[in-house]
């Protein structure tokens, strides 16, 4: 291989991808670098300008103006960091939310049209040669947080919850196809029937493979949420994504306008209860119970969305 050869590969692929009029390509005002900033907000609610400029490496002037046409455009609100009070915080409006949506929304129309021209026994091979792309040029490094990013579902994420569920449960507690067949209601209940200003799910995404997901839901008190179904794969524990994936749900409950957010789990759980109780939620009651079965013990838990923040 040769440095032409790459040079040669990467002019097609902007083609390919309408990189260099990024904006014409997707009927949006946007260039590629614009977009890529609006995207990294949207799957990363606690953004500041340095985590951005160090993530895309970006020019600290060009970002800055990138952020300040945002800002006037009601896209981004800044302030400053709960963390570190010389750092702002950036976070999108509700404009820049429906902005960075509809820019993923036509991304994958996009893709899916040029995935469409290519026959089905070749996507593989396509993959698998994208994949060792990144390994080779990735340097072969592990994982990092910032490698992973919460987006939501898109088709057979939903069958891919049901059965991630029921595979891990019953392989490292050994819950029977009960649990299957509760999680599959769940997931089943939501894709038929559900408000999407309201209601949500996220799904976690490394290498671009889904590695983890959770679900919002309307509880049936008035006022109130409840978070459901928080997974981590095992291979991707430790990048805190669970945490991640917490902070999204109190993150979009708070800001439609729940005044609380509850769960159900059980003690056996014990990683996931260290998530909740970080995010500040409350165990409330517990009672012992035949399920899926197991002996168990759930565990109701409360978060009120009002009396504390992250």
């Amino acid at each position: 291989m040769t440095v032409q050869d790459i040079r040669s590969f990467n002019r097609f692929y902007t083609n390919v991808i309408g990189a260099l009029d990024y904006g014409r390509h997707l009927y949006a005002p946007y260039t590629l670098t614009e977009s890529r900033v609006l995207y990294e907000l949207a799957h990363s609610p606690r953004t500041d300008a340095v985590d951005l400029r160090t993530e895309l490496s970006l020019d600290s002037g060009y970002l800055s103006r990138i952020l300040n046409k945002f800002e006037q455009d009601g896209l981004i609100e800044r302030a400053p960091s709960e963390k570190d009070s010389r750092r702002r915080r950036i976070t999108l409006t509700a404009r820049g939310r429906e902005a960075a949506g509809l820019l993923d929304e036509r991304a994958r129309e996009s893709v899916g049209s040029l995935l469409a021209s290519v026959a089905p026994a070749d996507r593989e091979r396509l993959a698998e040669a994208m994949r060792t792309v990144r390994t080779i040029l990735g340097d072969g490094r592990a994982p990092r947080r910032e490698d992973v990013v919460l987006r939501e579902p898109g088709p057979g994420d939903l069958g891919w919850i049901v059965q991630r569920n029921a595979a891990l449960y019953a392989a490292e507690y050994g819950w029977n196809a009960d649990y299957e067949g509760l999680v599959a209601r769940i997931v089943a209940d939501f894709a038929e029937d559900h408000d999407p200003h309201l209601e949500r799910v996220w799904i976690a995404e490394l290498d671009g493979r889904p590695v983890g997901c959770v679900m919002c839901v309307r509880d049936d008190a008035p006022g109130t949420a409840r978070l459901r179904l928080l997974l981590v794969e095992p291979d991707a524990r430790g990048l805190r994504i669970g945490d991640r994936l917490a902070g999204a749900v109190i993150d979009f409950a708070r800001g439609v306008g729940y005044r609380e957010l509850v769960l159900w789990t059980n003690d056996v759980l014990t990683a996931a209860r260290r998530i909740y109780q970080r995010h500040g939620f409350v165990l409330v009651s517990e009672k012992p119970h035949r399920s899926f079965g197991a002996d168990l013990v759930g565990q109701d838990w409360r978060l009120d969305l009002h009396g504390a923040s992250e």
